[in-house]
């Protein structure tokens, strides 16, 4: 592989991070543009439903295609989806037409072609990466995307104070442009065995093998049920906190921007903190750590009386995630084998964005009756033992020691 991996690595990741900050930007201009625009939250829950249906379930059929096709080309395909459809809702905004339906169906046609391009991505990186540089790849690729998502909600803010919402729409097209430029051009990754070979299964046939794999598979059986354990027992930490802080601590603004930011600042430091350590040889040992400090942080957020010290639990909970993540990722780009990645990290994708959501639907109406600080106690004591149970075993800690 030699020294052009790095080439590649680096001008892929640079690309899919210009495309990410696009689409981030919009994503807040949006949603700030229909809270301003209605005050509903109805019309704010329409909305993110429209984005994450698509994603629920599109994601296994996409992941089919990511082990069926050339993997770049499913990237480009799906970067340019996005930037067309933000392109003809930016024609339309300058037209005079804002109906909110409209919104509703951007929402889901862009929700359709991430849900294409994560399982993809996923596959791609072990492609391009030489095995032993994984982690460092995966926690600097982490570390980026959290340095958007702390960025774009202030940038984004910032344009529709000083410019019109179609400008924001433009940036995305032009931001798009340039990721799919540099992939078609620049980054030069040869499709995987399958993508060259004649497809003879059918769709339906290729998604039931996939998911005959994902079954006999005692890691990938097991990590997949503790995510959607752990990613249902992470939806009070994760939607409901700004509601506590808003009713223990006061409903100023700033209280919330200062939970987000920490929360996005720990998220950025852990990236780079996996990617200098490396986590513990036993990959799993790293995950179990990170889970364990996510459950008994999420106990203490429950507890603690001072605002300040919230904060700083959010902090450490954002760097727990991609301790969590990063090792995850790295083990299941090593343990699956090549023709089989697409398939398995679109059945991730399908957990990870529906897991939170359902969460949402049993969290949700309850802390309107029971105080969210015992909600946040309970889910942090089944975290635990969710961890315990599930990852701790002499199995899993056995496949985690590579």
């Amino acid at each position: 592989m030699g020294e052009k991996w790095k080439r590649n690595i680096i001008l892929f990741i640079a690309s899919q991070t210009v495309s990410l900050f696009g689409s981030s930007l919009v994503q807040y201009a949006i949603m700030w543009h229909i809270t301003l625009e209605t005050q509903s939250g109805g019309m704010m829950t329409i909305f993110i439903i429209c984005g994450f249906l698509p994603i629920f379930f599109i994601s296994p059929f996409a992941g089919v295609w990511a082990d069926r096709y050339n993997r770049k080309r499913l990237i480009i395909l799906s970067d340019t989806l996005i930037a067309s459809v933000t392109l003809i809702l930016a024609v339309f905004f300058i037209m005079g037409y804002r109906e909110v339906w409209l919104l509703f169906v951007i929402s889901a046609v862009r929700g359709l072609g991430q849900a294409v391009q994560m399982p993809a991505v996923g596959a791609l990186i072990p492609q391009i990466v030489p095995e032993d540089k994984l982690m460092r790849v995966n926690g600097v690729n982490s570390s980026i995307q959290s340095l958007i998502l702390l960025a774009s909600p202030v940038a984004s803010g910032a344009l529709l104070t000083l410019a019109v919402i179609e400008i924001i729409f433009f940036i995305d097209v032009v931001t798009a442009a340039v990721a799919v430029c540099t992939l078609l051009f620049f980054v030069h990754v040869p499709a995987h065995t399958k993508a060259l070979e004649k497809q003879k299964a059918g769709y339906f046939k290729d998604l039931a093998e996939g998911l005959r794999y994902i079954r006999s598979h005692k890691f990938i059986r097991r990590f997949f049920l503790f995510c959607g354990l752990f990613f249902i027992l992470a939806a009070p930490m994760a939607f409901l906190t700004p509601l506590q802080v808003a009713r223990s601590f006061g409903d100023d603004v700033w209280r919330l921007t200062v939970i987000e930011l920490t929360f996005s600042a720990g998220m950025m430091g852990g990236g780079l903190l996996i990617a200098a350590w490396g986590g513990f040889r036993n990959k799993v040992k790293t995950m179990i750590l990170a889970t364990l400090i996510m459950g008994a942080g999420t106990i203490f957020l429950g507890i603690v009386p001072i605002f300040w010290l919230y904060s700083a639990l959010m902090a450490v909970l954002g760097m727990s995630m991609p301790v969590m993540n990063t090792p995850a990722t790295v083990l299941l780009q090593q343990k699956v084998e090549e023709e089989y990645l697409g398939r398995v990290f679109g059945v991730l994708s399908m957990i990870s964005s529906s897991m939170m959501p359902l969460g949402m639907l049993v969290f949700g109406p309850l802390s309107d009756y029971v105080r969210i600080e015992w909600m946040l106690v309970g889910t942090g004591v089944f975290m635990i033992l969710v961890t315990i149970l599930l990852l701790a075993r002499k199995s899993m800690l056995e496949i985690g020691d590579i």
